[in-house]
């Protein structure tokens, strides 16, 4: 499932963060490109909210920190 996953969260930080779709590697984590910063995570997470049509909770932003955790989260949560 997680290779499934991947390109939909690729895609969609990709276009939230503004970056070319090849930045976005499996491993990327927050802070890797200075377009995932606080605000473009922020960004991110309000994304995920609507692509995904969940609540995202404070605890879970400042868990949710790379591709491999956000996509754990998804499967973990069954939102996928």
């Amino acid at each position: 499932m997680q290779k499934e996953i991947f390109p939909i969260i690729a895609d969609l930080i990709s276009q939230t963060l503004g970056v070319s779709r090849d930045q976005v590697t499996n491993e990327l984590a927050y802070g890797d490109l200075p377009e995932w910063d606080s605000m473009g995570h922020m960004n991110l997470m309000m994304a995920l909210e609507e692509k995904f049509g969940i609540q995202v909770s404070a605890d879970t932003i400042t868990n949710m920190v790379s591709i491999p955790a956000i996509i754990k989260y998804l499967l973990e949560n069954h939102h996928v």
